[in-house]
C-alpha cells in the first residue's frame, strides 16, 4: 500500500462536482459508465501519471456496467478513489464497486424521489397555489442543497475508505424502508389533498327542489370517495395493467377537460 498522499482537498472536491455528468452518457448497454469513468479520470490521472498501465486498467474497471443514485454516486468515487490512492488491488476495488452500487442506489430513491423531494414538491406546490413566491424558491432552495451536498457525499466517502463498507452494508436497509414508509404516507397524505372530484349533476325533485350528487349523496355516504376510487383506479393500471404513466396523465387532462365542458364534474 502507498504511504504518501497524492490527492488533495480540492481534488476530492472537484470530483464531486464532475460526478454531475454522472449520465450525461447513460446507455442502455453498461448505463452510467461514461459518466461515472469521466468524473473518475482526474484523480486516476493523478495517482498513476507514472503508470499507464495501471490507469488503463483502472479505466477499464471504471467503464463496466454501473447504475447507481446521482446524488450518493459521489459517496462511492470517493471510497474507491481512496482505494485507488492506497494502492489496493484490483479485484477489491472492483468488488466494493459492484456490491455498493445497488445499495447506494436504493438508498437514494426511497430518500430523494420517494420522499424528500415529493414532500418539498407538494409544500412548493401548495405555497405556489397560492401565489406565493416561496413555493419555487422553496423547491430550487432545496433541489441545489441535494445537488451542493453531492461533494460533501465525496469527501465523506473519502475520508471513510474502507469503514464505509461496515457501515453501509448494517443501515442500508434500514434507512431505505423507514424512508420509503415515510414517502408513502406523506404521499398518501397528499393524494387526499390534491385530488378533486365534484360532481356538479343535480337530480331534479320538482320544480323548486333539486338534489346535489355530490352533497347530497356522494358526501353524506362517503366524503372523498370519488378522489379516492380515482386513485385507486390510477394505481390499479399502473401496477396491474402496466399502462404507461404519461399515457394515464394525458387521459386524466382529456377527461377533466371533456367532463368540465359538458357540466358533469
Amino acid at each position: 500500500m502507498k504511504e504518501s498522499k497524492v490527492l488533495l482537498k480540492s481534488d476530492i472536491t472537484r470530483l464531486g462536482v464532475i460526478s454531475s455528468f454522472l449520465q450525461a452518457s447513460f446507455n442502455y448497454e453498461r448505463m452510467q459508465a461514461g459518466g461515472f469513468t469521466l468524473a473518475m479520470l482526474p484523480a486516476l490521472c493523478k495517482i498513476y501519471r507514472d503508470d499507464k498501465a495501471k490507469l488503463a486498467a483502472a479505466m477499464k474497471d471504471n467503464l463496466e456496467f454501473i447504475n447507481t443514485h446521482p446524488n450518493l454516486v459521489g459517496f462511492l468515487m470517493g471510497l474507491l478513489i481512496s482505494l485507488e490512492e492506497n494502492g489496493e488491488d484490483r479485484s477489491l476495488i472492483k468488488g466494493l464497486k459492484v456490491a455498493l452500487f445497488g445499495p447506494l442506489a436504493g438508498i437514494g430513491d426511497a430518500i430523494f424521489w420517494f420522499t424528500l423531494l415529493p414532500i418539498v414538491a407538494g409544500i412548493s406546490a401548495s405555497f405556489a397555489l397560492q401565489g406565493s413566491i416561496i413555493g419555487p424558491v422553496l423547491f430550487f432552495a432545496v433541489y441545489f442543497t441535494v445537488f451542493v451536498l453531492r461533494i460533501a457525499w465525496t469527501h465523506l466517502g473519502y475520508n471513510l475508505g474502507l469503514n464505509a463498507l461496515g457501515k453501509i452494508k448494517d443501515s442500508s436497509r434500514t434507512i431505505a424502508k423507514a424512508a420509503t414508509i415515510l414517502g408513502v404516507t406523506v404521499i398518501g397524505g397528499l393524494i387526499a389533498s390534491y385530488i378533486h372530484i365534484e360532481v356538479l349533476s343535480e337530480i331534479a325533485i320538482n320544480a323548486e327542489h333539486s338534489v346535489s350528487l355530490q352533497k347530497d349523496f356522494f358526501d353524506k355516504i362517503f366524503p372523498n370517495l370519488l378522489p379516492m376510487s380515482y386513485a385507486l383506479f390510477m394505481l390499479y393500471l399502473l401496477k396491474r395493467r402496466k399502462m404507461n404513466p404519461s399515457l394515464l396523465i394525458l387521459a386524466t387532462f382529456v377527461a377533466a377537460i371533456f367532463f368540465s365542458f359538458i357540466g358533469v364534474l
